[in-house]
């Protein structure tokens, strides 16, 4: 008895319309992994300015407290909060 042969019936590519789908959607992916991308990229940029900015921030603190004795100062009319108990 001789074998028959099978005959894959499957198909061996999806359709236009879901390939033009897929590529779609995988585009957007990349799309949006490009923009986070950039996001991090500043994030990473203004993390480096703040921790520039705190650094002075911390220099003049320690030059007020060498002139006024603090560095508690009312940043809106200049007012030196002095302790009340000394």
């Amino acid at each position: 008895m001789a074998k028959s042969k099978t005959i894959d019936l499957a198909p061996s590519k999806v359709s236009d319309e879901h390939l033009k789908q897929l590529q779609s959607l995988v585009s957007d992916i990349n799309g949006i992994q490009f923009e986070i991308g950039k996001l991090e990229s500043q994030k990473h940029s203004f993390l480096h300015r703040l921790a520039g900015v705190q650094d002075m921030t911390t220099q003049l603190q320690t030059t007020l407290e060498k002139e006024y004795g603090t560095f508690d100062i009312n940043i809106k009319d200049g007012t030196i909060n002095r302790d009340k108990n000394g």
